[in-house]
């Protein structure tokens, strides 16, 4: 996280330095300050990588929160002094229309508030350059890499995921039961339920792309509801499925929206999944919109991890109690993630068994351990991953799914980290466009490369696939 910050402060400043800048006009007499901040910022940059390179506490140092705060500190002071000088520029300039970027910085005041500002900031800079170096020297006599950071890049396509199912037969087979038996009343309701990262989503979608499933109902709809719910949002991923939408849709009250759903489900066997329902007034507020009349052999599945809404929401108690994997089943899972369609050999298998049996048969956990080790081929590497997934094992499944996954990202070179901290701009839960996604990590700066950004940008987001 330090790191992305002082990557976006530098790339802040590199943009006002740029030749055709429009902010040139506002910066070009402080062009040596801007210049000095620049160069010590790009040093301290090395200094954050390296850092976090070879940080596999798991945790933030101080000395990585207090460069966070300082360049994300930096960067906003900058901002701001900008957004300052433009209004008293446009204050004393009159009869300008239309632009904000005019030639020289003609206000005495803000021209000298500005430099005293950008001192200020290298200050702080020099104060946390002086932190850095201290922790270069104790660094010196430490030389050993860290284990993990050094992943090559898979030749896969750029999502080649296999999402197939591995473990949790009877429940699948129940389930498929309870969708597709026969039946001629209500729409059924059923619950998949269990802890984060225990595998409800995947289950539900290997039977909503069951060839059995797909040819009983005559309407497939999926939405994801997740924390943060909002009702126009799932009326909207549920109506996408059901009608042919357009820009005006979207416009719409939740009130009229609702009664489109309900029309367009009107006398059809349907088939509607509800992902992540996090409490019982979600399910009151949709399950109006799902006609019960002539409407016979409907199915509403939904997942959840709270009891309380599976047992509020189910038809007659049906639900699925998701369970751990088995010994077997998480070898299987671990074994199909770390190897993929390569030949096992056989010195690997029986450290890679003790892996897995770590895991506690959480699948979540299997999953991120396995894509640590998916590139590596040396068995001191696995013994050593089978040492730190011991210590980051707990009695509680939540802290232990978190601080898998906190190993899982400070094994993540620098770059990816940045790559990865940048999914946050996208909506907990949504789809997220790749094209999107790697042109926001070019014009943000994040690739280095003067030549095939894309290429280096699907390098990145595959590495991140594989984890």
């Amino acid at each position: 996280m330090a790191h992305a910050s002082v990557a976006s402060l530098l790339r802040t400043i590199e943009s006002l330095l740029t030749f055709n800048s429009p902010m040139q006009s506002l910066t070009c007499d402080h062009s040596e300050d801007f210049s000095a901040l620049h160069e010590k910022i790009s040093s301290l940059e090395v200094v954050v990588k390296n850092f976090e390179k070879n940080n596999v506490s798991g945790e933030m140092t101080d000395f990585e929160v207090e460069v966070k705060e300082v360049a994300s500190a930096v960067e906003y002071t900058i901002q701001l002094r900008l957004t300052e000088t433009i209004m008293e520029k446009n204050k004393s300039i009159i009869g300008i229309i239309g632009s904000i970027f005019f030639k020289g910085i003609s206000n005495i005041w803000p021209r000298r508030k500005f430099r005293k500002s950008l001192q200020q900031l290298a200050k702080d800079i020099d104060r946390v350059w002086k932190e850095s170096t201290k922790i270069q020297d104790k660094g010196k006599q430490v030389s050993k890499e860290s284990l993990f950071h050094d992943f090559s890049c898979s030749t896969n396509d750029i999502l080649s995921v296999n999402n197939n199912m591995v473990g949790h037969d009877n429940q699948k087979e129940h389930l498929l039961e309870d969708l597709t038996g026969s039946y001629s009343g209500e729409p059924k309701v059923i619950s998949i339920v269990g802890m984060g990262g225990i595998g409800k989503t995947t289950l539900a979608k290997e039977v909503y792309n069951n060839e059995s499933v797909l040819r009983r109902f005559d309407v497939h709809a999926w939405a994801t509801v997740s924390q943060q719910n909002n009702r126009k949002e799932i009326l909207l991923s549920l109506l996408q499925w059901t009608i042919k939408m357009d820009d005006m849709i979207k416009t719409k009250g939740e009130a009229e929206l609702a009664d489109m759903l309900q029309k367009s489900l009107k006398r059809k066997r349907y088939l509607i999944v509800l992902v992540d329902v996090w409490i019982c007034e979600v399910w009151d507020g949709v399950r109006r919109c799902f006609p019960t009349k002539d409407n016979a052999g409907s199915r509403i599945l939904l997942t959840t991890r709270n009891n309380e809404v599976a047992c509020y929401a189910s038809t007659e108690n049906l639900s699925v109690q998701m369970n751990f994997m088995d010994q077997n089943e998480s070898w299987s899972l671990f074994k199909s993630l770390a190897f993929a369609n390569e030949a096992l050999p056989s010195e690997f298998e029986t450290i890679g068994k003790q892996i897995a049996e770590k895991c506690h048969g959480l699948p979540l956990t299997i999953v991120v351990v396995a894509g640590l080790l998916k590139s590596k081929r040396s068995i001191e590497d696995w013994e050593n991953v089978a040492k730190d997934v011991k210590s980051f094992i707990t009695n509680d499944p939540d802290k232990q799914c978190s601080r898998v996954l906190g190993l899982s990202y400070n094994h993540l070179s620098s770059d990816l980290k940045t790559c990865l901290m940048h999914f946050g701009i996208f909506p907990e839960d949504s789809e997220i466009p790749v094209k999107r996604l790697v042109r926001s990590w070019m014009a943000e700066g994040f690739l280095q490369l003067e030549n095939d950004l894309e290429g280096e940008a699907e390098k990145c987001l595959q590495e991140l696939v594989d984890r």
